[in-house]
């Protein structure tokens, strides 16, 4: 049996009797007006983190959402996209794409402004979607790449890659681990499905985006999520696993390199009102400006003794410099 078969009949159990915490931390449920997420959603939330952001979600963008879990994120992103088939639900397991489905007309009994019409549900999986090109303004996927060894990796974010327009962006969020992992760890089909022994360091999470051809990239979030051990795991040390809420925007691959933010800033303190270094970034006086990884490299060649570039928090929710 194949690792990716494997996860198919995990997640087919998962359906059928509905798992808490099954193979991620199960985020506690953000509330918008009129939004009632039920019972059996927040029961069936297998994902480490969020994708839906309302900074990305506005004029009614059409959404692709793959690996559907209970349908939790796919109400959500419906809330900002009220239309006949304005969020699209993909997943390979019949018995998840049926789950979800009785879980709308719940969602619709506690929602007066939702309608299961909103939502498109396909059967398919993500090395090979079933979604025209270039007709998807948000794609999104939770704790689902991670599972991916490198070669199905590098396909699945090419397929998200081809269904996004122009200026699209791919949300996501996945386990993350700096720490190399033992052969044993890395080949156990099960640990893999339950999104821990996939985890890769964030550097070549990022890598695989940009060799996609995404020309932004975006870390919004970084935070504590499952440690591997001795006593349990097939491991000689401690081994810590972060997860991570990452943008990847369809942009233009600019001619020096993606721009990657991953939280950092820059405030100039001179003795001037501005600086401006020619190369369109402005620093006001004392005002922080957040800034890719690749200005902050540039500024800090300039030499000056008048500009503090901050390090990496991980954490970015936009106005940054390009």
């Amino acid at each position: 049996m194949s690792y990716l078969e494997t996860t198919k009949d995990i997640y087919k159990e998962a359906a059928l009797t509905p798992d808490v915490g099954l193979c991620c931390t199960t985020n506690p449920i953000w509330e918008l007006p009129g939004l009632k997420i039920p019972k059996i959603m927040q029961e069936m939330n297998y994902g480490c983190g969020s994708t839906v952001h309302a900074s990305d979600l506005i004029n009614n963008p059409k959404v692709l959402y793959v690996g559907v879990g209970g349908g939790m994120e796919l109400l959500q992103f419906s809330y900002f996209s009220r239309q006949a088939h304005g969020v699209i639900g993909v997943d390979i397991v019949d018995e998840m794409l049926e789950a979800s489905k009785n879980n709308f007309l719940e969602a619709k009994a506690q929602n007066d402004w939702f309608d299961p019409s909103f939502i498109d549900l396909r059967k398919g999986d993500a090395l090979n979607l079933p979604v025209e090109d270039s007709s998807i303004e948000v794609a999104a996927q939770n704790c689902l790449f991670n599972i991916f060894k490198e070669e199905d990796l590098r396909k699945a974010i090419a397929e998200m890659y081809r269904v996004l327009k122009p200026h699209g962006r791919l949300v996501m969020s996945d386990p993350t681990c700096e720490q190399p992992m033992s052969n044993n760890l890395r080949n156990d089909e099960r640990l893999r499905a339950l999104c821990l022994s996939g985890s890769i360091p964030i550097n070549e999470y990022v890598k695989m985006l940009t060799d996609a051809g995404f020309g932004t990239i975006e870390i919004r979030a970084r935070k504590p999520y499952r440690v591997l051990d001795p006593k349990n795991y097939d491991t000689n040390e401690l081994i810590y696993i972060e997860s991570i809420e990452v943008a990847a925007i369809k942009d233009p691959m600019p001619e020096d390199g993606p721009c990657v933010f991953t939280g950092k800033s820059a405030i100039y303190f001179g003795e001037d009102e501005y600086l401006d270094d020619k190369k369109g970034h402005v620093l006001l006086k004392n005002q922080p400006l957040a800034i890719c990884d690749k200005t902050a490299k540039a500024l800090t060649n300039l030499g000056r003794n008048d500009i503090y570039i901050s390090k990496s928090t991980y954490h970015y929710d936009g106005g940054g410099c390009c």
